[in-house]
């Protein structure tokens, strides 16, 4: 089985999804023989890195809402994060463009690494109050993985991978895609968000089935 997932990894539902779908496949009976292919969404292609701007600060500005809102919002996440076994330092998360880690995903894939590099990131960003943007950072989580220094390096100097992160965007525009994380069983079945691990485990099921 073929299991197609579209996420950013400026998304914390995109990571509080990853480890509900996590749960479930270690539930199916045929784990063993199911393909996990990561895929490139931009929730704010224009996003800015603001190192210096709070994120709760910055949602607020965003929604034309009380930074005490956003403050509500982030306590509500991360409590959802932590019945899942995830820690989210949200206090301590830079607002950065995730494009450049988007292209890292893309090399890492290349190497069969891209769930292990998704994982890095989702954990710098969301947990460690890592700028996924820096260039530094990410040769750092690439090296993390296991990915070459010089092959990181000279991705992040160039232009390699924009390709293929505009590619999977242009997929998920064609397939109807409107937020992530969104998971494709088999290219029959589609789940959209963070949902409960029994849904995933029936979605896989139902899939495996057809």
């Amino acid at each position: 089985m073929k299991v197609d997932i579209w996420s950013d990894v400026r998304c914390p539902f995109c990571y509080i999804g990853k480890r509900k779908f996590e749960t479930a496949l270690a539930q199916f009976e045929g784990k063993d023989e199911v393909e996990v292919e990561w895929h490139s969404f931009e929730l704010d292609p224009n996003a800015e890195t603001l190192p210096n701007v709070p994120a709760a600060e910055y949602l607020a500005n965003r929604y034309g809402r009380p930074v005490e809102w956003a403050e509500e919002m982030q306590a509500g996440v991360t409590q959802t994060a932590a019945e899942v076994g995830l820690v989210f330092n949200l206090d301590r998360s830079v607002v950065a463009n995730s494009f450049d880690a988007h292209r890292l995903i893309q090399l890492a894939k290349t190497e069969g690494l891209g769930d292990q590099i998704e994982e890095a990131l989702f954990l710098a960003h969301f947990t460690n109050g890592r700028d996924i943007s820096d260039h530094d950072t990410l040769i750092e989580i690439g090296l993390s993985v296991g990915l070459e220094q010089l092959s990181i390096a000279a991705m992040l100097r160039g232009t390699d991978f924009t390709d293929e992160v505009r590619h999977d965007e242009h997929t998920a525009q064609q397939i109807g895609v409107k937020g992530v994380p969104f998971f494709v069983f088999d290219q029959k079945l589609a789940v959209s968000g963070a949902q409960a691990p029994e849904t995933f485990l029936g979605a896989m099921r139902q899939a495996a089935q057809e």
